[in-house]
């Protein structure tokens, strides 16, 4: 009798029939459609940026919200600032309308004073006029023009006029300077820049002046002395020259520049030419700086003290005409202080004017 085989479950027909099954199931997955899983991932994926979109949109509104917040706060008080200003406004106006309202009933009497005003204005103006044509008309009488820094009006208080005037000017080697120390340096200078010294010119530009307030109808004369006196335009030693010759008189202003001041001063040879003058001046002009060092005759001393300027002034006025007045402009120097009291006397007791002017003039 033959032996029967086991049985077992896992014999070659079941694994036969699982493999049959595995394999149909493999097929029926390959079969199937998987692209519309693709599709919804693909969905899902455009969703999610939308999504990341729509967060950045709602936060960035956010913080805008936020500033508009702010924005309108503002706008708010500003709005409430311009309120209250425009209260006051309101207010300040209502109180320019009251004052407008009360000013009505002065109306016509500021109209009445402004009317004075122009009235007044207008006389001004035509007087105004008539001086500026007796002006034009005086200086057309000048013998010569002078105009100084800002057309300035020279009141000085000198006696200007006669008949007769005679102008001394001193031009000594102290006429080169104020100081003692300055003289010395200048005098050892070059002629051109003694020439150029500053006082030296306001001795000149004071002669300018003069001669431009003498009298048309008047005779007059120049004199330049130091240790001698004679006359600045050559040729006319003890003649009077008329006033109404421009010519000549400008021939004497130029002549006047070209004068160096030198040596000592001799105030006894000045009036001496006074004393010569035929017929006799009736007004003098004495420019200097102070009491003279020289007598009628030169030399004497190198040094001369205060006390001696003092006697040598006195022997000068010995010589001066008797009724002649004597205008002095003192251009003091340093080292003589009796020389402006000595000088206003002279002045006082000639009837004459005393004028020690600024350096700045004339």
């Amino acid at each position: 009798m033959p032996r029967r085989r086991d049985f077992t479950i896992f014999s070659l027909s079941f694994l036969d029939v699982m493999s049959c099954g595995f394999g149909a199931t493999i097929l029926l997955y390959l079969i199937l459609d998987h692209r519309q899983e693709q599709q919804v991932e693909q969905q899902s994926s455009a969703l999610r940026g939308e999504v990341a979109f729509l967060e950045r949109e709602v936060k960035d509104g956010t913080e805008d919200l936020a500033e508009l917040r702010n924005t309108i706060a503002m706008v708010e008080q500003s709005l409430a600032e311009a309120q209250g200003r425009s209260a006051v406004i309101l207010s300040q106006i209502e109180e320019r309308r009251d004052e407008v309202a009360e000013g009505k009933d002065d109306t016509l009497a500021q109209r009445e004073h402004v009317n004075r005003l122009k009235a007044d204005l207008k006389q001004l103006e035509q007087n105004n006029e008539r001086l500026r044509a007796e002006g034009e008309k005086q200086r057309g009488q000048d013998a010569r023009q002078f105009r100084g820094d800002g057309d300035r009006q020279y009141l000085t208080g000198l006696k200007l006029g006669g008949q007769r005037i005679l102008v001394l000017l001193d031009r000594s080697a102290s006429m080169l300077d104020y100081s003692l120390v300055n003289i010395i340096r200048l005098r050892n200078m070059p002629a051109p820049v003694q020439l150029r010294s500053a006082k030296w010119q306001r001795a000149v530009a004071t002669v300018d002046w003069l001669s431009t307030q003498l009298p048309q109808t008047s005779q007059y004369q120049v004199y330049a002395f130091n240790t001698q006196a004679t006359p600045v335009l050559d040729g006319t030693a003890g003649k009077w020259l008329k006033v109404s010759d421009r010519e000549q008189l400008n021939g004497v202003v130029d002549r006047l520049q070209k004068l160096v001041p030198a040596e000592g001063s001799s105030l006894a040879n000045a009036f001496e030419v006074a004393a010569r003058m035929s017929p006799p001046p009736d007004n003098i002009y004495l420019i200097t700086d102070g009491l003279p060092t020289q007598g009628a005759t030169a030399g004497g001393p190198s040094r001369v003290s205060g006390r001696d300027r003092q006697k040598l002034f006195n022997q000068a006025l010995d010589k001066l005409p008797r009724g002649i007045p004597v205008n002095v402009i003192l251009a003091p120097m340093e080292g003589d202080p009796m020389a402006a009291s000595a000088l206003w006397q002279l002045a006082v007791s000639t009837r004459g004017s005393f004028l020690a002017p600024a350096r700045d003039w004339p």
